[in-house]
């Protein structure tokens, strides 16, 4: 063991360590902290329990557990320990995407692609929206340390229009799911009001609980009384703000409301809420998807020569540009509908953090120019941008995931705490763009060189 002494038998045991155990910039492997302690040394560390640096601290990892930490020099680690060097870097926790996507096929090679890219990313914790059968096996698989990749939560085949119809189909499938093991159901558009009640009513008798998309004949009023664990999207609270929303045709409203959000009487704003914190609905604002899939601000060309995109496959990536262009030449679209839109999406998102709503960090990707990974650092900034302080926008991902999950071992840098982490260059409290520089990551037990991160993605280039 490294006792905290200032002497020479202890400057000897140091340099022996660092010859046993050179600084881990050099890596190429991961390593696991299974095998042995891992300690990240004179870092900067981010705790999010509150809004502080605790400076030059030392960080020692066993088991994906944080097994010490306090500042450097002064707590004890195995002398067969690997170091890492966080002098002058920030360490957070890991980042969670909470309306993400994994291919929903019945091969997992392209699965693991899209995993690494979000944790390559920092991103340890991931809320798969649209499951699938093999979600559950890759799920175990991940777990059991068999496939490298983030957390994963994964809700069940989509409950829509076309795959419930009947109130019969929809309390079955509800039980088929709830026995099959999913974490929760996944709500898309098209229920009827009385389908949409009746697996309502069911997934509360059998205790699983259901997010998404809100259906045009549920509303968002029935929406909140429903008590949803999370409405994804700021989906229906646009039109909800519309008053005469009734006399409204669901293709005029448009893809979350974008061509009526004009009309929205902004007063009706506090109900919402209210209705939400009371109800203890979680919502995931998505908002990158409103601000680079249907902004007049950024170009198909811009979007498309954004540098993450060259992990994306030219295939998608035109299915991307069909989508991006069709929604800028539609007829009904004018700038200023989208103004509107934006600006009304984010004054929801500050008044929501404002009264008390639990807000969730996701962007669905993959998505129209939402490349995993990439994105949740895309999505931070645009919550800043609606108002949010950097560590708000940090909570979202961080305290406020493991509070949803009921998590009392994450979310926060603490002894105890399962080792999800992020080392990045750059205080994210003062700027949040600094978390798109990652020096490393810790997924679970194993710790991720920068390094390793460079040529994995190198990997990844798909253009």
């Amino acid at each position: 063991m490294c006792p905290p002494k200032n002497n020479y038998q202890h400057m000897k045991k140091l340099l022996l360590l660092f010859i046993i155990s050179p600084l881990l910039t050099h890596a190429q492997n991961p390593v696991d902290s299974r095998e042995h302690e891992i300690v990240i040394r004179s870092v900067n560390v981010v705790p999010m329990d509150r809004e502080i640096i605790l400076e030059n601290y030392d960080v020692v990892i066993k088991h994906g557990k944080i097994r010490a930490m306090g500042p450097s020099q002064s707590i004890m680690f195995d002398n067969k320990a690997t170091l890492i060097d966080g002098k002058g870097k920030y360490l957070i926790p890991g980042l969670a995407e909470m309306h993400a996507h994994v291919p929903p096929i019945d091969d997992i090679d392209p699965m693991k692609e899209v995993l690494m890219l979000y944790a390559l990313n920092g991103i340890t914790t991931i809320r798969g929206m649209l499951g699938h059968p093999k979600h559950l096996e890759l799920r175990k698989l991940i777990a059991d340390g068999e496939i490298m990749g983030p957390r994963l939560y994964t809700s069940g085949p989509s409950f829509n229009g076309n795959t419930v119809k009947t109130a019969e189909e929809g309390i079955n499938k509800v039980k088929e799911q709830k026995a099959a093991g999913y974490d929760f159901l996944k709500l898309h558009p098209g229920l009827s009001r009385a389908n949409f009640d009746a697996i309502v009513k069911t997934a509360n008798e059998v205790n699983i609980p259901y997010a998404g998309h809100v259906s045009w004949d549920v509303g968002i009023w029935h929406a909140i009384e429903s008590n949803y664990k999370s409405i994804d999207h700021l989906d229906a609270f646009v039109e909800g703000l519309v008053p005469n929303i009734n006399d409204i045709k669901e293709a005029d409203a448009g893809f979350m409301g974008i061509y009526i959000a004009k009309q929205a009487d902004e007063s009706g704003i506090p109900k919402i809420v209210n209705g939400l914190r009371e109800h203890q609905v979680w919502i995931v604002p998505t908002q990158a998807l409103a601000e680079r899939w249907l902004s007049a601000t950024m170009t198909t060309a811009e979007c498309a020569a954004a540098p993450e995109m060259k992990y994306i496959d030219a295939a998608t990536a035109k299915r991307w540009a069909e989508a991006k262009d069709g929604s800028m030449n539609d007829a009904r679209y004018k700038k200023e509908n989208f103004e509107a839109f934006l600006k009304l999406r984010r004054k929801l998102i500050y008044e929501c953090r404002k009264g008390g709503v639990g807000m969730l960090l996701g962007s669905d990707a993959p998505q129209v120019y939402n490349v995993p990974g990439f994105s949740i650092h895309h999505e931070l900034q645009y919550m800043v941008n609606a108002g949010l302080s950097p560590f708000e926008a940090l909570q979202t991902g961080t305290v406020n995931v493991a509070k949803f999950f009921e998590r009392n071992d994450a979310g926060t840098i603490k002894v105890g705490n399962v080792s999800d982490l992020v080392l990045i260059n750059g205080n994210p409290l003062q700027d949040i763009s600094n978390t798109f520089h990652i020096d490393g990551v810790m997924l679970g037990s194993r710790w991720l060189s920068k390094e390793f991160i460079a040529t994995e993605f190198k990997k990844l280039v798909k253009q």
